[in-house]
C-alpha cells in the first residue's frame, strides 16, 4: 500500500491548511504560522504575492476532500470506501462519514490521550499495544461503538511518549466530553457516538458529498 513518508508540514503548505498531523508540535512550532506572520503563502515569497488563481469548483472540493484525507491518514481507495458505506446510512451522509473517521480506533485511542497525534495513536494499535474490551486489536480501521471499553497495556502506559500524551490530555482539556477516562484502570470509553461540532475535523463535509457525488 502507498505510503506517504515526507514532512508532514508539507500537507499543511500544500493545501494552505493547519492540518494539526504532529501532535502538540502544532501548537508550539507550527511552520504554517510562522509563514502567515511574514506574509508567505503557497507559491510566493516574503513580502510578496501569491501566484495562484481563483480554485474552481472542482479543486475547492478537491481539497477539502484531501483535506479531510490527509487529517485521518488515509489512502484513497479506503476513504472512499468509508464515504461509500456512509452513503448507506440514514440521515446525512456527510455527518455519517465524519463519524466513521471519528470513532476509528486510531483516531480514539488519540483522543482518549494514549497519543499526541494519529500517527502516534496508530503506531500504538499496530504494535497491538491496545486492547478493545479486554481484547488486543491492531487493526487501526476497528470501528469503536457506544460502551466500548479502550485501554493500553501496563507496558506501554508507563512509556515516555504515552505519559506526556496524558498530560497534554489534562492540561490542556483535550478530551472531548463523548469519551471517559479512568486513570487508575488506564482505559477510556466511548459513551455515545460523537455529534458534528464534537469532531476533530474542520473541513465542510458537504463539499466532500459532492466531490465524490459527481
Amino acid at each position: 500500500m502507498a505510503r506517504y513518508t515526507g514532512p508532514s508540514c508539507k500537507k499543511c503548505r500544500k493545501l494552505d491548511t493547519k492540518l494539526f498531523l504532529k501532535g502538540s508540535k502544532c501548537y508550539t512550532a507550527c511552520v504554517m504560522e510562522r509563514r502567515a506572520a511574514k506574509q508567505v503563502r503557497p507559491g510566493g515569497h516574503a513580502g510578496g504575492k501569491s501566484f495562484k488563481g481563483k480554485k474552481s469548483e472542482y479543486a475547492v472540493r478537491l481539497a477539502e476532500k484531501q483535506c479531510a484525507r490527509h487529517m485521518i491518514g488515509m489512502t484513497e481507495q479506503p476513504f472512499r470506501n468509508v464515504f461509500a458505506r456512509a452513503e448507506k446510512m440514514p440521515g446525512q451522509t456527510g455527518e455519517s462519514f465524519l463519524r466513521f473517521l471519528e470513532t476509528r480506533l486510531d483516531n480514539i485511542t488519540r483522543r482518549i490521550g494514549f497519543a499526541v497525534s494519529l500517527k502516534a495513536a496508530r503506531q500504538l494499535v499496530r504494535h497491538g499495544q491496545i486492547k478493545v474490551n479486554d481484547k488486543k486489536v491492531s487493526i487501526p480501521s476497528y470501528q469503536v461503538k457506544p460502551g466500548d471499553k479502550v485501554a493500553i497495556t501496563a507496558a506501554s502506559a508507563g512509556t515516555v511518549g504515552v505519559q506526556q500524551s496524558l498530560e497534554a490530555a489534562e492540561k490542556r482539556s483535550l478530551r472531548p466530553s463523548f469519551v471517559s477516562y479512568d486513570a487508575a484502570a488506564r482505559e477510556g470509553k466511548l459513551l455515545r457516538q460523537p455529534d458534528r461540532g464534537e469532531m476533530s475535523f474542520p473541513v465542510k463535509e458537504q463539499l466532500i458529498v459532492e466531490f465524490y457525488s459527481k
